[in-house]
């Protein structure tokens, strides 16, 4: 006799099949193409009619030393932070595992142009290797990545509501602010509802298949697509985690934003002299927040270039002499984006030489 199954609580998931650690060349060459053109136009073009490079490096050699070893705790903090995320999606992972794992996806993600899926085979391996079961691996994956667009969505929120304390906020950064709070209560609302209804998932995923159709005689993947077993597929993995660690990866994925912005706001001050006025903790809050935006426009990795010149220009439209938000931006990008690849890349050749090794051999001797 079987179990009757609850109409909020899903079957098990089945077991998913590993992510391929596959690059598809041609696809990377192309993204590479258009990452390095939009980079070149972003710090060649953009930034330049701004501040001035020259301007730029001239104001970071007056930071004094107390505020370059302020920035350097900001970054320590930040990668220690870091390493929260997967540890409170995956019950039974480490902090160092978690550490480890996350800090290689992001090296791989955002070093190599269309990296995003190796990265993604990447936290899969390495997860199971640190005894995750396939599902739970699959679910934590899932849910991390949600929740990084879902703070991604939601702190240009508060960005906007930090300008408008402060008296910088115009009608288009209410606008802006508004949308963004549409588009996340839609997707907050509809994860809720697919988690806790089964036929409201199914009813998505065949209104998505409908959705598709007229692309599918052009588009011969699409021809063999059907969302309904993926989507409940999802919702029986995801289920656990949204309904007993949604707070954990909040605070995790929270403390990632807060503490990047440390770096951003320690750089900001320490160029500008702290013993001057120089700009309000709300405004450097408002131009991080929103600049996050950039990085839902899949161009260049890890949104370098995009947040960078939105930054810098809501800085300089706040008051933020223009050379200061050049120089901040920059030394914000180089202490946060450098250095964690650097430890990204350390942190797979570790997993690699102990459990890495053991892993791709099981992984080679399993049937196809």
């Amino acid at each position: 006799m079987t179990e009757a199954v609850s109409p909020h609580t899903p079957e098990p998931p089945k077991a998913p099949a590993a992510p391929s650690a596959t690059l598809d060349k041609r696809k990377t060459i192309i993204l590479g193409v258009i990452g390095l053109a939009a980079l070149v136009l972003i710090f060649w073009r953009v930034i330049p009619s701004i501040g001035s490079y020259a301007d730029a490096w001239a104001a970071i050699q007056n930071m004094g030393w107390a505020s370059a070893v302020g920035v350097v705790i900001a970054l320590v903090i930040y990668l220690a932070v870091y390493g929260f995320t997967f540890p409170a999606a995956a019950p039974g992972l480490t902090y160092w595992q978690g550490q480890q794992v996350n800090q290689a996806a992001f090296a791989i993600s955002n070093g190599i142009p269309g990296g995003g899926a190796v990265g993604l085979a990447v936290q899969y391996g390495m997860l199971t290797s640190h005894g995750i079961t396939p599902a739970a691996t699959t679910a934590a994956i899932s849910a991390v990545g949600l929740w990084s667009v879902f703070v991604t969505l939601g702190f240009p929120i508060l960005g906007v509501l930090a300008l408008v304390v402060s008296g910088q906020a115009g009608g288009a950064y209410v606008a802006v602010a508004l949308i963004g709070l549409a588009v996340l209560a839609a997707a907050v609302l509809i994860l809720v509802l697919v988690v806790r209804s089964e036929n409201l998932a199914k009813r998505l995923a065949e209104w998505g298949n409908r959705l598709l159709k007229p692309f599918a005689k052009r588009i011969k993947k699409l021809a063999e697509l059907d969302l309904v077993p993926a989507m409940l597929n999802f919702r029986s993995s995801i289920y656990s985690v949204v309904a007993t660690r949604s707070l954990r990866l909040t605070l995790a994925q929270s403390g990632i934003f807060f503490t990047q912005f440390l770096i951003l706001y320690v750089a900001l001050r320490g160029i500008e002299g702290w013993d001057s006025a120089g700009t309000a903790f709300l405004i450097a809050f408002g131009a991080f927040a929103i600049s996050q935006l950039g990085l839902m426009i899949p161009i260049t990795p890890g949104g370098v270039g995009t947040v960078d010149a939105f930054m810098i220009s809501i800085l300089v439209a706040a008051g933020t002499a223009n050379a200061t938000a050049v120089a901040a931006a920059l030394v914000w990008r180089a202490a946060s984006f450098v250095p964690q690849i650097i430890v990204g890349v350390l942190a797979l050749v570790s997993w690699y030489r102990k459990a890495g090794k053991t892993y791709a051999a099981a992984s080679a001797t399993k049937p196809s």
